[in-house]
């Protein structure tokens, strides 16, 4: 088991250094002037920033100048936002990018198995039907338009009661994370009812199943204590991925909903081309990913007795 995480680890840092790298030659790739145009300087400022960056010279001292300030923990300071260094735009704002992204996970995973389970039970009948009805919808409707249509919603919903039950944008208490956070879990929602459909019919017929049937076992404890288990198993291993895509991808959904989260500012980064923001957050991001997949591939060992991590 140490052999196995310690292998997953060395192959993590590999991943994020890879990551790093790819970023580094995009951005260098990219034409234009991060110092100029718009977002122009004094000569001074920006002869500091180019000895501070290495600007001035060769791009493989670039690329080495670059690396050691990553391996330090440091990012940077951005070239849009005056005194405002990377580390803290990720400190301040990925907390609240993290909070809704829990939250949307929470819905889309209890939806996901609640869901897939039922329709394999009730296969090509009419609760089937519905429920995978609306899963074609999420899967294939954008998320701003669940946004809209969610705004949309709440607004009559708080006309008809006089008041605000809950808002429809901002920031701050739990009433504003509600609908944001279920209208960035939908998709992978869907997704996972798919997922846990099919693995549930693979299950209902398996050999194990019929012997827990044969033994007299109540219909209720084979479910919990062996379909579910089982079946729960495929769900597991995309819900790595899918805490790290939520949590970071939500770009659209905040802008809509007015939440201050880290995406908001990675797509700022991107229209000023902002190389230290762009590159702080693209490192950030797929660190975080590779982190929540060693976890599962680590937990995944536990879940399933069967599997052995050699």
């Amino acid at each position: 088991m140490l052999a196995y995480t310690l292998k997953r680890l060395l192959a993590g840092v590999i991943t994020v250094w890879f990551i790093a790298t790819a970023t580094f030659i995009a951005m260098h790739m990219v034409p234009g002037d991060p110092l100029m145009n718009d977002k122009a300087v004094s000569a001074e400022i920006r002869k500091n920033l180019e000895q501070k960056y290495g600007l001035d010279k060769p791009v493989t001292e670039q690329y080495f100048i670059y690396l050691g300030n990553m391996l330090r923990g440091d990012f940077g300071i951005s070239f849009t936002q005056q005194n405002r260094r990377v580390n803290d735009i990720i400190r301040d704002h990925f907390p609240v990018s993290a909070t809704l992204g829990l939250l949307a996970i929470f819905f889309a995973a209890t939806g996901g198995v609640l869901w897939g389970a039922l329709t394999a039970i009730y296969r090509n009948r009419m609760p089937d039907i519905i429920i995978m009805f609306l899963v074609i919808l999420g899967i294939s409707v954008p998320s701003f338009v669940f946004a809209a249509l969610g705004q949309l919603m709440l607004v009559n919903i708080n006309s008809m009661l006089g008041y605000s039950l809950i808002p429809v944008a901002g920031w701050g208490t739990f009433a504003h994370m509600l609908m944001p956070s279920l209208v960035l879990g939908l998709g992978t929602m869907a997704f996972l009812t798919r997922l846990m459909r099919s693995s549930m019919l693979e299950v209902v017929n398996a050999d194990y199943i019929k012997t827990a049937r044969a033994k007299g076992l109540s219909p209720v404890r084979i479910f919990f204590r062996h379909q579910l288990r089982n079946a729960i198993l495929p769900v597991i291993t995309v819900l790595g991925p899918s805490i790290a895509a939520i949590t970071t991808g939500g770009f659209v959904v905040e802008l809509v909903f007015a939440i201050p989260g880290l995406g908001r500012y990675f797509v700022q980064a991107v229209q000023q081309l902002d190389y230290t923001v762009i590159m702080g957050t693209t490192v950030f991001y797929g660190a975080f990913l590779v982190f929540m997949v060693i976890i599962v591939d680590i937990l995944y060992g536990f879940v399933d007795p069967r599997v052995r991590l050699e």
